[in-house]
């Protein structure tokens, strides 16, 4: 199919045919002298060479200033349209449109010109560096180079995951005449298929850095002690590899994705850090009150406070984030603190992360079904006490605690609300240590290893999971008995975690539902593979109407749902979870399994609650008016 791309969005990328005099200015995003991605060289470009070894990290500045101006659309569209919101009195009309489905082409949130102008960006870099410049044996373009392929593949994702078939193209459009061509339209497999090839050609490829970068000084009451937002340069980059493991996973090509994400995963060692919430906060005694468990005993050997990931100084987990600035002064701001309750550019209501700043007009609640879905997580822990050489844990009904750091209770003004907090540091998550583990877990679950998947989930792949696959007759086996034969193959060589050239690199893995529910590792804690698998086999029947088929397709279309649901308990809120929805609707769908509409009945059901204006069992549907 081709289409024009002269429309008022796309159309409006381009600049008069008066050279490229310009380009710099109009076309791409130049830093004002006060902004954040400022540069220290005053080059301009008069011609499209990029012959000069600093011309890549001014391009790619700009480029990063770009995805600024999509941040708060990025999360916007991918939460008002999941289940895990809820609208309230203070909601504005733009964001009820989008929760209910009735968004039209003027909603302010629905834009796609966001992403092409950063399309064009990318592709005038990649259509016009030269490659082979070098600093001794190093090729000092190649990082950037790299990173303008995986955002132009980012950016086009996100389209494709928004309208459907979109405009695509590779080409710079710097002229007029460039708006009044035919160009084809592609989905998601038509965007894999056309920039995946030379994106694996530069896997492995380290993100730019250029050290730290300051975003201003934050606001507060305190200007006696004023405090900088430092931004790490390095985190502000998108990895191609996980890019690459997306596109493939996004289109069903499951192992591809597998490989990729732990590509990565190796060659920048990163692991599913312990991150603990601390039930003995005061915090938690004033909410628990009479519910605490009785000797309650927590060991924490490597962690950090689950909460630090979010703050504005620390990046624990991220991997990559879209700075935005302390201030005006500095650049492009977020409006995404204030709408979900919390006044990150206030002057005046006290210091940062005071009780001051949060705001009882906040737009956006937590839904009944993400509060329903943390509740009902059982919390697991030891008394402190062992019996006859064994290990005691029980269960305490106190939900998953991610929720209630997540939407932290507030009383103010004698009101009680609950205010989402991720924001607080203005900051947008785009890929954490958890998103590319949970999504790593989707992809080995499809590949035909529930097992593994559950593993990242309790026990974390780790040295105690390689000590059990290598020797089966150690004190282990009891505590990985779930863990098939097949599974040990897989992770001793085509994801090899487990290899001996790898396994020492991920002595530090944790299982990802114990940063909510404490004690998932073992024999003795009761969360455990084939209970769990049970429990949503059983919930799905009942909400859906499913007949088992007796078969490992039960297994893995379960260990979905339990991947879809720690998503949320991990996720919520960051942008990720329309997408998270409807690519595992569109997994279902492509299955079989259950009927080839399975899929789009379980989305339909999951946002029922939403009163959508539209059959969601139709995909054509999940799309947003493109403009």
């Amino acid at each position: 199919m081709n289409t024009r791309i002269n429309s008022k969005g796309i159309s409006s990328l381009l600049v008069k045919p008066l050279g490229l005099l310009f380009i710099i200015c109009s076309l791409f995003f130049s830093a004002a002298c006060s902004d954040m991605f400022e540069t220290d060289s005053d080059r301009q470009i008069f011609d499209p060479a990029l012959d000069q070894k600093t011309d890549s990290m001014f391009y790619t500045l700009g480029i990063l200033k770009g995805l600024q101006l999509a941040a708060d659309q990025y999360v916007l569209q991918g939460e008002m349209r999941g289940d895990l919101v809820a609208t309230n009195q203070y909601t504005e009309t733009d964001l009820r449109q989008l929760a209910n489905f009735s968004a039209g082409v003027s909603n302010k949130y629905d834009s796609a010109y966001v992403y092409y102008r950063v399309i064009n960006n990318c592709n005038y870099y990649i259509a016009h560096r030269d490659t082979s410049l070098r600093t001794g044996s190093r090729q000092v373009a190649i990082p950037e180079y790299a990173e303008a392929l995986a955002v132009r593949a980012w950016a086009y994702m996100q389209l494709a995951k928004n309208y459907g078939s979109v405009p695509f193209y590779t080409d710079p459009l710097v002229s007029i005449g460039d708006a009044n061509r035919q160009i084809e339209t592609k989905d998601l497999q038509g965007i894999c298929d056309a920039l995946a090839p030379e994106m694996q050609l530069f896997s492995g490829t380290p993100v730019p850095t250029y050290g730290n970068i300051s975003a201003g000084v934050l606001n507060s009451s305190d200007s006696d002690n004023p405090q900088e937002k430092i931004i790490n340069s390095r985190r502000a980059m998108l990895p191609i590899d996980l890019v690459l493991a997306d596109l493939y996973l996004e289109t069903h090509q499951y192992e591809l994705a597998a490989r990729y994400y732990f590509n990565f995963l190796r060659q920048n060692e990163w692991s599913i850090r312990q991150a603990y919430i601390n039930l003995m906060d005061s915090y938690f005694i004033n909410i628990f009150e009479d519910r605490m468990p009785a000797a309650f005993s927590m060991t924490v050997n490597d962690g950090y406070q689950w909460s630090s990931i979010f703050s504005v100084t620390n990046d624990n987990d991220i991997i990559t984030y879209i700075p935005l600035a302390a201030n005006t002064l500095r650049g492009a701001v977020t409006e995404l603190p204030g709408i979900f309750g919390y006044d990150f550019y206030s002057t005046t209501s006290g210091a940062a992360g005071s009780n001051e700043r949060y705001l009882l007009e906040r737009q956006i609640d937590a839904s009944p079904s993400y509060v329903a879905l943390s509740d009902a997580q059982e919390y697991y822990y030891t008394p402190g006490t062992a019996t006859g050489g064994s290990t005691i844990v029980r269960t305490a009904q106190l939900g998953d605690l991610r929720r209630l750091v997540t939407m932290r209770q507030v009383a103010k003004n004698d009101s009680a609300f609950a205010v989402m907090i991720k924001f607080t540091s203005a900051n947008v998550p785009i890929y954490r240590t958890a998103t590319v583990y949970l999504r790593l877990a989707e992809a080995l679950n499809r590949m035909g290893h529930p097992d593994a998947a559950f593993a990242i989930l309790k026990d974390g792949i780790n040295e105690e999971l390689h000590t059990y696959v290598q020797h089966g007759d150690s004190t282990d086996l009891e505590a990985h008995r779930y863990i098939r034969p097949a599974t040990e193959q897989l992770l001793q060589t085509t994801i090899p975690f487990l290899s001996a050239e790898n396994v020492q690199m991920f002595e530090e893995n944790w299982g990802i539902h114990s940063r909510g529910c404490y004690y998932t590792q073992g024999s003795f804690s009761p969360y455990q593979y084939e209970t769990e698998v049970s429990k949503k086999l059983n919930q799905l029947q009942s909400q859906y109407g499913i007949q088992p088929t007796g078969t490992m397709q039960d297994t893995i279309n379960a260990m979905e749902d339990i991947l879809c649901d720690e998503m949320a308990l991990e996720l919520a809120f960051e942008g990720n979870r329309f997408g998270d929805l409807t690519r595992m609707a569109r997994h279902k769908n492509h299955s079989g399994l259950y009927g080839s509409s399975f899929g789009s009945q379980w989305l339909a059901g999951k946002l029922a609650y939403k009163h959508p204006v539209v059959n969601l069992l139709d995909e054509k549907n999940w799309y947003l008016p493109f403009k």
